[in-house]
């Protein structure tokens, strides 16, 4: 067993399932011991830990409501008298609902806004207050370069999140890293049909859905090196380059 000094623990929030999990599931298999978070997924949760204790490497459950602001800071400190030696945290729970600006409800504005970028506000200020150093990594969303008005509050919260992640950066370095990774197309919700799937990949240069490794294999390398911070890797297939927009090289009078 290494001693505390040699040790190394993450905190990863919303890892009970889908993305959050196979980040947690990464980190313990290079060594880490988990602070596996979830709100409402306690059994997958359970089902999580086994799976992680198996790999050699000590994992604890956290529940936490995200939405409660003036409970983050006690969360982190929560956690980190559990696990002294915690160093990591990634903001990977997300709430994620369409609506355009004219069909968002109080409601649907406050809870993307209150998990998307309070929690992680917060929680960054908590990890800096109580671990002092380490490494932060908000997992964001390749839609923070485009401007889809179909997901209104949701692109906005995690376009905020991206410029966070930045400003952070700044704020705490040089004993604290803030990097971000944003995804393309690599778990879309379980409503989405294999057509939709196909209708996306002709977007995507690369021509292929992606895999939560293509994302685990970023986190660790924001993780790994050490003279990166205030980046945001986008890993989406070259999805969000692919608008050409129009331009006089395309333009055909003869079409107008």
């Amino acid at each position: 067993m290494n001693n505390l000094s040699q040790k190394k623990a993450a905190l990863v929030t919303g890892s009970a399932i889908r993305l959050g999990k196979a980040i947690a599931v990464a980190l313990a298999k290079a060594g880490y011991d988990i602070a596996l978070h979830y709100n409402s997924s306690a059994a997958p949760a359970i089902e999580t830990q086994k799976e992680i204790q198996a790999l050699g490497v000590e994992c604890q459950i956290f529940q936490q409501d995200l939405r409660a602001a003036d409970e983050l800071a006690t969360f982190v400190g929560r956690v980190k008298d559990a696990m002294p030696h915690l160093n990591v945290l990634v903001n990977s729970a997300s709430a994620y609902e369409n609506a355009t600006i004219a069909d968002s409800t109080v409601d649907l504005f406050d809870t993307q806004f209150a998990v998307n970028l309070r929690a992680p506000f917060f929680l960054t200020r908590g990890f800096a207050q109580v671990c002092q150093r380490g490494s932060i990594i908000n997992i964001c969303d390749n839609k923070i370069g485009f401007n889809q008005f179909e997901y209104a509050a949701y692109l906005l919260s995690k376009k905020a999140l991206a410029e966070m992640t930045r400003m952070a950066a700044l704020e705490f370095a040089p004993n604290i890293r803030v990097n971000g990774v944003a995804p393309g197309v690599v778990l879309p919700a379980g409503t989405r049909s294999e057509e939709y799937i196909e209708w996306r990949i002709q977007g995507i240069p690369l021509k292929m859905q992606g895999d939560t490794i293509h994302i685990t294999q970023a986190v660790l390398a924001l993780l790994n090196n050490d003279f990166m911070t205030g980046q945001i890797l986008v890993v989406d297939g070259g999805e969000s380059i692919a608008n050409v927009g129009q331009n006089a090289a395309q333009f055909d009078p003869d079409k107008v």
